[in-house]
């Protein structure tokens, strides 16, 4: 029987794989060629339909060569995305780009039409033509043209830095809520004690990447044997081979560390999964990247900073905790989780953003601007943090600004950087 961290591995393959849906086009398209040879000659196809043995090779021929120019289209199409996205955004965003689903269904309607037109060439003869098979293969073509142009369509707006930072923040706010919903059905109140006893380590036999753990079945586990599991990482940290990876408290029996760690899927890199906290890097890396001195493009790290903003509002009113203890049905506590505080999402956020853009009037004031506005709108609770960031972002401006204009400027609070609304603060002594 294969293991949780084994299916989620496959799982996680299958989605960025760009060969199986493909494939899977591929024999459906041989099975509906067969299908279309099967019923050649009803009663009830039209006579519009009927075509000569050389009419029906030459298109058939001409869907198959046009199949297949256009696939080396879609490659090239990707390359060129591959270069973008590891030239001016992040290449960690590669890692969602492989699961577009378009992509796939373009890829799989090309290679399907290709095998049904060679197909059914084979069952071409002198007074025997699939007139209804040449007539599907049209059909098949004008779909994949089609879907040919939407792909274009949406790739040509997407491949924009704003574009992905909008899918990327919609995507880590969607995993953060479902993340959220999965601790609260389980989690017992902020401080529950864990249980004493005999401590048993489980370590890694290989390193990687946490991408993400079974909480369920971690928490059967550990009930079926009297225990607590306390994770030793959190998903997104790396752990070294024959790093400890759960810390098992008390229990009547020690359960089998094979099952354990076949509860953690560990891989060479972070995955979006449970770990909302990848998107905010992703984010953050597309805004430093147009910080670097060779792009030199300070707008767009304000625009990918709108949705950063966006995030943290969403980070900002959820119940964060330093760790999470999950209980069992009879509300016995059997997981402990490490979590992510909010500091540490206001840190990710803010700080390399200061440092690569304290020399850009626009990034500080659009800085300035969201910091006050997360003051303005999330609990009083996190007020601290943000004054601190803000003390943080005074002292870049007072090192990178010398003259007390310029630095006033600097310290404004302005939305969009410069040319919004904003409110006037009085340059410092």
């Amino acid at each position: 029987m294969t293991s949780w961290a084994t299916r989620f591995r496959l799982r996680q393959y299958a989605k960025a794989s760009l060969w199986i849906v493909p494939l899977f086009g591929l024999v459906l398209g041989v099975a509906l060629a067969e299908a279309a040879s099967a019923v050649d000659g009803a009663s009830w196809l039209p006579k519009t339909w009927d075509y000569s043995a050389s009419t029906a090779s030459s298109v058939l021929s001409s869907v198959v060569g046009a199949m297949i120019a256009l696939l080396g289209f879609v490659v090239t199409i990707g390359v060129l995305v591959i270069q973008q996205a590891t030239g001016t955004l992040s290449p960690r965003y590669m890692r969602l780009w492989y699961r577009d689903r378009l992509q796939k269904a373009v890829l799989a309607t090309f290679t399907g039409t290709f095998s049904f037109a060679y197909t059914l060439l084979r069952s071409i003869e002198t007074d025997s033509v699939p007139n209804l098979g040449v007539t599907l293969a049209g059909i098949a073509v004008s779909v994949s043209l089609l879907l040919l142009l939407i792909y274009l369509n949406r790739f040509t707006h997407n491949l924009r830095p704003v574009a992905i930072a909008d899918i990327v923040g919609r995507l880590g706010e969607r995993v953060l809520d479902q993340v959220a919903a999965q601790v609260r059905s389980s989690a017992a109140p902020a401080g529950a004690p864990r249980t004493a006893g005999p401590v048993t380590r489980i370590r890694s036999e290989r390193g990687g990447v946490i991408q993400a753990f079974d909480a369920p079945g971690m928490v059967s586990l550990a009930a079926r044997h009297d225990c607590v599991f306390v994770l030793a990482a959190s998903v997104g940290d790396f752990v070294p081979p024959s790093g400890t990876v759960v810390e098992i408290h008390g229990g009547t029996s020690a359960p089998d560390p094979r099952r354990v760690t076949g509860l953690l899927a560990l891989g060479s890199e972070r995955t979006i999964e449970q770990d909302p906290g990848f998107a905010l890097r992703i984010l953050v890396d597309i805004a430093i990247r147009a910080l670097s001195p060779a792009v030199n493009d300070p707008t767009t790290a304000v625009q990918v900073l709108n949705h950063i903003d966006a995030f943290l509002h969403a980070v900002g009113r959820v119940a964060t905790r330093s760790h999470y203890v999950l209980t069992d049905d009879r509300g016995t506590p059997r997981l402990v989780l490490p979590g992510r505080p909010w500091e540490n999402y206001l840190e990710l956020a803010v700080t390399e953003i200061r440092d690569y853009g304290a020399t850009s009037v626009q990034v500080c004031r659009r800085l300035r601007a969201l910091l006050e506005g997360l003051i303005a709108t999330l609990p009083d609770e996190r007020g601290p943090a943000l004054r601190a960031e803000l003390g943080l972002l005074d002292a870049a401006v007072d090192r990178e600004f010398g003259d007390a204009p310029r630095r006033a400027d600097a310290r404004t609070a302005d939305p969009q950087g410069i040319g919004g609304r904003h409110r006037p603060v009085k340059p410092g002594p």
